[in-house]
């Protein structure tokens, strides 16, 4: 039942990830037209510059979660990587509740208000010329925080059925 639960909360980060996926490539393209128009044809725009910043962090928050499914964040392996099945759950496990839950629920509770404030004013862009709404940029941060700690929640049932014996897939 555990792991049956962790798959439900794993498709949401699966999904947001394979969508973020895009994000890259939609950031490329984007820095090569403001490549092009700054050295072809002598001039810029903020927007064009401010729609690259979007992108990259919309990429970066929202494939947090997505990486941490698959297991792809950076971990110091000095000690992790020689334990076994059991001892890198309960790693896994008190890191996840004692580190990464908490950490989230900090994020939440200090960008929330924030957050909810740029929406109130539909906060306006970061330079003069620039994209008119960077309520939707300060978005991401919340956001970020809620798909760790889906993840998070996941990593944590999974660290519970490895730790009691049983296939956490």
């Amino acid at each position: 039942m555990l792991a049956t639960a962790a798959d439900v909360l794993d498709r949401v980060n699966r999904a947001v990830g394979h969508a973020a996926r895009w994000l890259a490539l939609l950031m490329l393209l984007a820095q090569f037209l403001v490549v092009v128009l700054r050295y072809l044809f002598g001039t810029s725009y903020i927007w064009g510059t401010e729609t690259v910043l979007y992108l990259h962090a919309a990429l970066f928050m929202l494939g947090a979660g997505y990486t941490l499914l698959v297991d792809g964040h950076v971990r110091v392996d000095i000690l992790y990587a020689g334990l076994g099945e059991r001892g890198k759950a309960l790693v896994d496990l008190l890191g996840t509740l004692l580190f990464l839950l908490p950490t989230c629920l900090v994020i939440l509770w200090f960008t929330w208000r924030f957050t909810a404030n740029s929406w109130a004013i539909r906060e306006g862009p970061l330079s003069v010329g620039g994209i008119p709404a960077s309520f939707l940029l300060k978005t991401l941060i919340p956001a970020f925080a809620i798909l760790l700690l889906i993840q998070g929640i996941s990593l944590a049932l999974r660290s519970l059925v490895r730790l009691q014996g049983g296939d956490s897939r």
